[in-house]
């Protein structure tokens, strides 16, 4: 695939922008003064830890430590912004990059660092956090977000479903069913598209034909907005308004945050290969922690010990990290098909066999 240069300017006119790029204010946006100036030194913190976390996950891919990692570089003030106007009792339904929201929620990163290294007992801490497990199929986990929330209206629970897609996952037609089933029966489930502009090499203008993936939320009759995902006020504004519409019993919203995906789709990626230099430094001048810090700190809420602070916070999370994923047991390879089936299938004992003969192992 050749490479682009798709310089075009990146926030459209009728996105949702509190935040301009040099983090001053913009005319008439709409702010939210709820928030104290601990809010505000929360989440620059926590999208500061997320992207020493996210550092230090690509490290340890890098040192044969992971099997995979898909990094969240650049869309950090998406995933703090919404996650952090949710309650702690809304269930997030994630994808794989959403690390932030993680973050935000107190989950263990050990956890996370042991699903990327194939443990079995990978993913831990996410349940009690009320955050499903993470799902490498795209938007598989759109419908799962749209039952629990269709269970939750039955049984009159006062929580809301979040479920955080990619560009490239309104593609599938089970992001579709999701969206309609969610319209339908008006149940409070929120979808979060974090237009990060490709999936994996293909660009969003090969996947759709609108200008704006928000648009779409006019044809299944829900409420849609475009907010700039690069800027952590306008998104967690746009999810204070969906949250409240569906605590009122008023449907589902599609948030569209433009964002940008500023490392390769995953480790396994080279995005050299088509994506140009001058297209990703357009985007670093738009990045969402330097945004947040300037306003911040002109506000006169981010001190140099809020700095030194954030930063020590995540140097620890990342010893953590490293800490317990280094050179950690393996899992046996055949331990793959023990939780599957209650019973094991004719077909699984064979593959369970066939592996067991490649890897040297005994398959009793």
């Amino acid at each position: 695939m050749a490479i682009t240069d798709r310089a075009e300017a990146p926030v459209a006119a009728s996105t949702l922008q509190v935040l301009a790029p040099d983090g001053a204010v913009v005319p008439g946006a709409r702010y939210p003064f709820e928030l104290s100036d601990a809010d505000h030194v929360g989440m620059l913190t926590a999208m500061t830890v997320t992207r020493r976390l996210d550092g230090e996950f690509v490290n340890l891919q890098r040192q044969g430590q992971l099997a995979l990692y898909p990094s969240c570089l650049g869309q950090e003030a998406a995933q703090v912004g919404i996650t952090s106007a949710t309650r702690d009792n809304d269930w997030l339904f994630p994808q794989y990059r959403e690390l932030g929201a993680f973050v935000v929620r107190g989950v263990d990163p050990a956890g996370i660092g042991h699903m990327w290294r194939g443990m079995a007992h990978g993913g831990t801490g996410l349940i009690e956090k009320c955050c499903a497990p993470i799902t490498i199929p795209i938007g598989t986990h759109a419908p799962h977000a749209v039952g629990y929330a269709l269970g939750a209206k039955f049984d009159g629970v006062d929580t809301v479903a979040v479920t955080f897609i990619g560009d490239g996952a309104t593609s599938e037609g089970d992001v579709h069913e999701a969206l309609n089933m969610a319209a339908v029966f008006q149940v409070p489930c929120i979808f979060v598209v974090q237009n990060n502009h490709w999936a994996i090499s293909v660009p969003l203008s090969a996947q759709t034909r609108v200008t704006d993936i928000a648009s779409k939320a006019a044809g299944y009759g829900m409420a849609g907005v475009r907010c700039d995902g690069n800027d952590v006020l306008a998104c967690r504004v746009v999810m204070r308004d969906a949250l409240l519409r569906a605590r009122e019993g008023r449907g589902p919203t599609l948030i569209e945050a433009v964002t940008y995906r500023m490392g390769a789709h995953t480790t396994a990626d080279d995005p050299t290969r088509y994506r140009s230099e001058g297209e990703l430094e357009l985007w670093r001048r738009r990045d969402p922690i330097d945004r947040y810090r300037s306003h911040l700190v002109a506000a006169g809420i981010w001190t140099a010990q809020h700095e030194e602070r954030a930063t020590e916070t995540g140097e620890r999370a990342a010893k953590r990290l490293r800490d317990e994923v280094f050179d950690a047991p393996m899992p046996d390879p055949l331990s793959v098909f023990d939780h599957v089936l209650s019973r094991r299938s004719g077909e699984l004992e064979r593959q369970r066999r066939q592996l067991a003969r490649e890897t040297g192992r005994d398959a009793t």
